[in-house]
This record gives structure tokens, sequence and C-alpha cells, in this order.
């Protein structure tokens, strides 16, 4: 939604939490979405900031449904901010990246990034474009290894595999995988990171407008997949997986009605509601959905701190960041929180333990989020509606790819990015 001056103006006023944002009294502006910045582990390492250094910090909230648009009016007025706090998905290409923000590749925190921390926030030249400071997670297979411990199911290494014991749970009436058809469409893009990050000219040509999606035989196998999941029963009743939301998951999964879910482990501590089973009797194993026949992990998608080079204090910007990342600092300020670690020194954050008994696995196939952070035009809503389009019967998996694409074009060519003009 677009918002005029005047408007965010007001925003600004009313959700700034220090000093005016053009008053050098209030020290660097920190510009984020509401709900972001008021994470425990953000306002924890803004008040230490102040505290410890004494230096006040301006903080602009903007509710998240306005967040997009008063950023990039906010980066072009005369107040721009000092530091912008951005994840490294499609909504960063309506940016000038290049022009308005500051490479990070020489400070001296870098070595302190976590391998997979420190590839999510590199764009496609190796430039790093902020200092991840975000609770991460990895995305994955979880399934109840209760049930299928019982039966004498082992989690799978194969699509083969897998899809066999699918087979085999629908034969014995039971739903193997809760599939939030209902708007969440987060599960294709853990299909599509191996496509993608594994062959980066690949991703180069379809961000050059030189290949398209329906070129690609492993998104089309992806879409088959899919659409032969839901006709197998795999995903259960048509009725109940294309009217389970985000709210739907918790029930499903700790009942016992599905089995497995493509989530991700924080949400085992942030959404998960026990029940018959708790996250105790939940493991992890990688995605098959078709595109690798190994499977693949997705790394955390994380909030970024970028520093804009045409801010009036980027020489303070940057201690700031390298505040963030000083073990003392950032240990205080994850203490207890769940989270995959962002920095080699974390230690106070709370680890899954699904996570770590899957890190041999997790050290092979794990690749860092791509499809949705390096494909340019990726929306996973349009995903959705391209993909409920297949599943209520209206096309097939190759209608499904198409839509895809004619979606991804579009939202290319509003963002005027080069080859979609």
């Amino acid at each position: 939604m677009k918002i005029k001056l005047a408007a965010l103006a007001l925003i600004l006023t009313l959700t700034s939490c220090s000093a005016p944002a053009d008053s050098p009294s209030g020290g660097i502006t920190v510009m984020g979405k509401k709900s972001d910045m008021e994470k425990t582990y953000m306002t924890a390492i803004f008040d230490r900031y102040e505290d410890l250094t004494g230096k006040k910090l301006t903080l602009i909230e903007v509710d998240d449904v306005d967040f997009e648009a008063a950023a990039k009016e906010r980066m072009g007025s005369d107040s721009p901010p000092d530091v912008l706090l951005h994840f490294h998905n499609a909504d960063l290409d309506d940016f000038d990246v290049k022009d308005s923000f500051l490479y990070l590749n020489d400070q001296p925190w870098v070595s302190e990034l976590t391998d997979s921390a420190l590839a999510y926030c590199l764009d496609a030249d190796g430039n790093l474009l902020g200092l991840p400071f975000w609770e991460s997670s990895v995305s994955g297979c979880y399934y109840n290894k209760t049930v299928l411990d019982s039966l004498g199911f082992r989690p799978a290494a194969t699509q083969a595999e897998f899809d066999t014991m699918c087979q085999a749970l629908t034969d014995l009436g039971m739903t193997p995988i809760c599939w939030p058809g209902d708007g969440c469409y987060w599960m294709v893009q853990f299909a599509l990171d191996p496509v993608f990050a594994d062959d980066p000219e690949l991703l180069e040509r379809l961000n050059k407008n030189e290949v398209s999606f329906s070129d690609i035989p492993a998104v089309l196998s992806m879409a088959r997949w899919i659409e032969n999941a839901a006709h197998s029963g795999w995903l259960g009743d048509e009725r109940a997986y294309r009217s389970t939301g985000w709210d739907g998951i918790s029930a499903a999964l700790s009942s016992g009605d599905a089995l497995m879910a493509f989530i991700w482990d924080t949400w085992f501590y942030t959404d998960f509601k026990p029940g018959k089973y708790t996250d105790d009797d939940f493991a992890l194993m990688p995605v098959f959905m078709g595109t690798d026949d190994s499977g693949t992990y997705e790394g955390g998608n994380l909030n970024m701190m970028m520093v804009n080079k045409r801010g009036p204090r980027v020489d303070e910007a940057l201690e700031f960041l390298a505040f963030c990342a000083t073990p003392e600092n950032y240990n205080a300020a994850f203490s207890g929180i769940s989270t995959v670690s962002c920095f080699k020194g974390q230690t106070t954050n709370i680890q899954s333990k699904m996570v770590t008994d899957a890190a041999a696995s997790l050290a092979r196939y794990e690749r860092v989020s791509t499809a949705s952070t390096r494909i340019i035009g990726y929306s996973a809503d349009d995903v959705y509606l391209a993909c409920d389009v297949m599943l209520r019967g209206d096309t097939d998996a190759k209608g499904f790819v198409e839509l895809m694409d004619g979606y991804r074009i579009a939202a290319a060519k509003a963002q005027n990015a080069a080859g979609f003009q």
C-alpha cells in the first residue's frame, strides 16, 4: 500500500521510540517492522547498547503491512535511516541495493558469522549486505518418530523411499503430510532451493529472463510430485488440506492426524501446542519433493542490519553493528532464545534436539535459502495462487508451472528488472 508523505510522517512520529530522526541528539536511526523491532532479543540489544555506550538510538517502528512502502519512502527522503532491518527476500529487490547500502565485506566481525548465516546475507556477487542478527531455523521434514518407529519405518534417505513410505502410510488409513494449502506456501521454496543453489548459472539465466521455470525439468518434476501427492492421498482429504492454514498445523501434528510437515524447528517452540504428541515425539529428515533424490534442508531466513551508505552517521552505524556482533553482547541478547546459532561464539541460545540429532545429514544436504531470496519476482503468495488452481483441478502440473512463470515475470517487470522490460 502506497503511503503519502504526510501519513508516513505521522506513522514515524507515533512509532519512534526516541528523539526525532533528524535530531543529532537522537543518535543513529534504526528502522524496521514493528513486530520485528519488538522481539525480545532486539529490545535487549537496543537497551544494552544504550546502557553500555551511553549513546541513544532512534527506533523507527512501522506496522508490518506498511513497512515496505514506508521504508522506500524514508530511504529516498531527506532523513533516511542509518540502519534498515530487512530480510534478504524478493521485497529487497524494490530497493536500489548497490547504491543505497554499504557492502560489509571488510568488517571485523565477518569471521564471527556461521557459514550458513554468512551465505544467506551475500548477494549474487558475493557481497555481504547486512549483519544477520535474528533467530535462525532449519527447515526440513519434521516427522512423528514415535508413530513411524512403531510401524517399523525409518527416516527416508531417497525420494523413492519417501514416496514408498507415504503410500504405505496412506494405505494404513493415515495422513502422511500436513499440507497447509490455505495460503501457506513456503514448502515450494524448499523444493526449489537445490535446483538453484546448486546451479548458480541457471539462477542467473532465470533472473536475466533467458530461461523460465517451464524450461527447467526439475521445476516440472516438483509440480508433478505435488499433483501426485494430492491425488494419491498423501496430503489427506482434499477439503481438509485446502482449508488448513497456519493455525491448523499444530492441531494436525499434535493429534497425530498428520505425521509429517515441511516446516522449521523454531516453530515447535513458538507455535506448536502439545496434545497427544509433544515436540519430543518429532525428529528431522530432509524434504523430498521431486527435485533432489537425496532431499534438502533450508537454512534460516534472517533479518539483516543493513547500513545506509547515504545516511548521516555511517561510521556510528558500523560501530553499532560491531557492538551487536560482539560475543558478550549477542549472547546476552539471545540468552534462552530457541534458535540455530548465527554466530560462531553463540552459546546462550537453545538449539533443538531435532536439529542436533540430524547434524550429519544437515552437513551434507542443507542449502542456503535461495528460491525466496535470490529469484527475481518470486513470491510465496503467488505460488499459492498458482498451486491452488492445480489442487482444485482447474489445471495440471504443467499449467501450475506456467502460472508460476506468469506471476514471477509480471512481478519482475513491475520492479523494472533487467531483461524483463
